[in-house]
């Protein structure tokens, strides 16, 4: 399967344009919510980012989040699953015969580098720092990764989209905005 870069990018902006969001910060939690998801934070294990659970015949769909994870991991984590539940059916699992199966998408236990989870992964990165708005902005346009005052932009950037400066910084270079070479 190839990565739906272009499906997923019109995916992100009807739901920005649909909400009336201009700028950061994304408000993933809320945007959840809207569409009748249940975001659930609860401490998990370290390895467990968060999963995304969803009944097969009523729809109902609940996004669990680890509550030991940085807030921005856990922002993450919400739009990657909200990717699975816009774009992937997840796996079927029967919990006994009698009762309707559920369908589970599992972060921790995935290969990262499945078509799946590099869209999930891609559907997050779009919706928590959506091209547009990085183009837009004036900061971005002036970054030189060389330049010490680089590092305190780059957090500036990160803390007002709510992301971590490595999400952002992969972003940015997946953009073309930087070059992570200098």
């Amino acid at each position: 399967m190839a990565i739906r870069r272009k499906h997923i990018r019109s995916l992100v902006d009807g739901i920005l344009v649909d909400r009336n969001i201009t700028g950061p910060q994304v408000p993933v939690g809320e945007i959840a919510r809207s569409m009748g998801i249940t975001v659930q934070q609860e401490n998990a294990e370290e390895k467990l980012s968060g999963f995304l659970v969803r009944h097969s015949e009523s729809g109902e769909a609940i996004i669990g989040v680890n509550t030991n994870h940085p807030r921005p991991r856990r922002r993450f984590t919400i739009g990657h699953e909200l990717g699975h539940y816009l774009l992937h059916e997840g796996e079927l699992v029967h919990f006994d015969g009698e009762r309707p199966g559920y369908r589970v998408n599992l972060r921790a236990n995935t290969n990262p580098a499945s078509d799946m989870e590099r869209e999930a992964n891609l559907f997050a990165a779009e919706l928590l720092m959506p091209a547009r708005f990085l183009r837009a902005d004036e900061r971005i346009a002036k970054l030189d990764l060389l330049d010490e005052e680089a590092t305190g932009l780059l957090k500036e950037v990160a803390d007002e989209y709510g992301v971590s400066v490595q999400a952002l910084t992969y972003r940015l270079a997946n953009l073309g905005l930087i070059d992570e070479s200098q």
